[in-house]
């Protein structure tokens, strides 16, 4: 994993070089660099190792908080902490991403870490709280039923993940999802609101320095196809749309899996946790991720009416 971080480093490295070049040389900048979030020159491994220690602590938590954990689980669980702590810290180390997008446009990877955080150990705090009731567990119960009350009614998407789980659970645990999940999707849905309030007051990106769409959207080519701003514009809509329609659809891949293989139930303790946590927060990312390329996209389209106008201005005056 390392090796082909360092391979995609270099290649955006010499990609970058060379529309350095361009621009040394009098060149006119690229559309695509929009003035904020340009990759930094100082050493980043102190940051990759302190961002897969926390991505490490965050995958191990639910197994710690909840004491039923069997130990075949835990073991797992330290298994995919560590793959995911390395692949955190392969990307991060690097001075140019492979994967992560919006690496140089703050706090947008932050925020999406914080919810899952929170997610996480809210719910393992509710699961907990199950076998061994405490002020902490209290509060986030408490927390779930009132968001469980609020979003009991009928096509609603906790409604639709109740229905889709088998009959033959029982009815503490059908409380349980249900009041997990409605504080999940509650937690998601502020997030994304909080979010599109800072775009709409301008305080998303906060990078220092040009925003460059081969670093900060790496899957991203804005060379190919058509123009830039409208498929930045159409990737908008796609993953507005998908988070949207999401939690409608993930309940369907439960009744799915009823029929092909066995039967998610969310009874385990993991399965409960990071069951809700991916139907919560896939969503939310998308959407977040959607609004993000709409705001590139107004932002590339106001520099290049800047360039239009500097042009004509130009040329008035020669």
């Amino acid at each position: 994993m390392a090796k082909l971080g360092n391979i995609v480093a270099k290649l955006r490295q010499a990609v970058t070089i060379q529309d350095r070049k361009k621009v040394s040389t009098g060149s006119p900048r690229p559309e695509w660099d929009t003035g904020m979030g340009d990759a930094k020159t100082s050493s980043h491994i102190p940051g990759a190792i302190l961002r897969a220690l926390m991505v490490v602590a965050l995958a191990m938590v639910p197994a710690i908080a909840v004491t039923s954990t069997t130990p075949d689980t835990a073991q797992s669980m330290i298994l995919l902490a560590l793959f995911a702590g390395g692949i955190v810290f392969a990307e991060y180390s690097s001075d140019y991403p492979g994967l992560i997008e919006f690496r140089f446009a703050a706090p947008f990877n932050r925020t999406r870490f914080a919810l899952i955080a929170l997610l996480a150990v809210l719910l393992s705090l509710l699961q907990r709280n199950a076998i061994a009731p405490g002020p902490v567990n209290d509060i986030a119960a408490i927390l779930a039923v009132a968001c469980g009350q609020m979003l009991d009614f009928s096509f609603s998407p906790v409604s639709m993940l109740i229905a889709a789980l088998p009959e033959s659970a029982p009815a503490e645990h059908l409380a349980l999802v249900r009041n997990g999940a409605s504080l999940a999707f509650v937690l998601a849905a502020t997030t994304v609101l909080g979010f599109v309030t800072a775009i709409r007051l301008n305080a998303w990106p906060l990078g220092n320095g040009p925003f460059n769409v081969w670093i900060n959207l790496p899957t991203f080519d804005p060379t190919a196809g058509n123009d830039v701003v409208l498929r930045l514009q159409r990737h908008a809509r796609i993953n507005v749309i998908l988070g949207i329609v999401l939690p409608f659809l993930m309940p369907a891949a439960l009744i799915a899996s009823a029929l092909l293989i066995k039967p998610l139930t969310l009874l385990s303790p993991m399965g409960y946790v990071w069951g809700i946590v991916l139907w919560a927060y896939l969503p939310a990312s998308l959407v977040m991720r959607g609004v993000a390329m709409a705001r590139v996209a107004r932002m590339i389209r106001a520099s290049r009416r800047r360039f239009a106008d500097s042009e004509g201005n130009a040329f008035a005056t020669a």
